[in-house]
């Protein structure tokens, strides 16, 4: 059981933004491959406190390996650690995410990435009809102390269908729903920093909840899911 992330993960992950090459891999992997189970126990344990209180159905820890056949850097290695928390569908929605990055890059992640199309349209007609309950929930003091606002993709002025005088457009006209919240190099490696997290975690269930009902309804309130 671990609980705390190791202090040796910062300093291996800077090394390895300065010498991001298979070589210098290759020669460090055995340090590594240590570091990195460590950190593969912190997720799995955080996976364990997040089910005391939800459902989770898979712990993912991504490869440090990087795909680089699309993309213009060609580094072949990520110098952060990242881990998503999936919740059993199809009931209940919204992931969680935990991004490990020095120099007080890392950060938490919740919400809804890239919702397909059908839900995206569930959620704006949701928004569209009545969007006093979403904003009752976000606007919440003790919410937004930990969570801020909004963050995502958004079109520019209104989605096909939808009005862009609507007093709800700044919601409707969103392509992804999601919250951060960026953590120091400090607040990482201390001994709390698991209990810390999942406490973040369980306040955006109210967010999770309200977009769970709507996700696993029609308009008028119909379940779509088979119980």
């Amino acid at each position: 059981m671990n609980e705390t992330i190791p202090r040796e993960t910062f300093s291996f992950l800077t090394r390895l933004s300065e010498n991001n090459n298979r070589e210098w891999f290759t020669e460090n992997k055995k340090e590594f491959k240590e570091i990195e189970r460590e950190v593969k126990q912190f997720y799995n344990q955080l996976g364990e406190y997040l089910n005391k209180h939800d459902q989770i159905d898979k712990v993912k820890v991504f490869r440090i390996y990087r795909d680089v056949r699309f993309s213009k850097n060609k580094t072949p290695y990520k110098t952060h650690f990242g881990g998503s928390f999936y919740r059993v569908k199809p009931k209940l929605r919204g992931g969680y995410y935990l991004h490990i990055q020095p120099n007080n890059e890392s950060f938490l992640a919740a919400g809804f990435w890239d919702p397909n199309k059908e839900d995206l349209l569930r959620i704006r007609k949701e928004f569209e009809m009545d969007d006093t309950e979403i904003r009752n929930i976000i606007n919440k003091k003790s919410f937004k102390d930990i969570w801020g606002a909004f963050e995502g993709d958004e079109v520019k002025t209104a989605p096909k269908g939808f009005s862009r005088d609507h007093a709800a457009i700044d919601l409707i006209k969103k392509k992804q729903f999601i919250f951060t919240k960026k953590l120091t190099d400090k607040q990482v490696t201390s001994s709390n920093f698991m209990t810390e997290v999942d406490a973040h975690f369980q306040a955006i269930r109210p967010f999770f909840n309200y977009m769970s009902e709507v996700l696993t309804t029609d308009l008028n309130g119909v379940s779509l899911i088979d119980e």
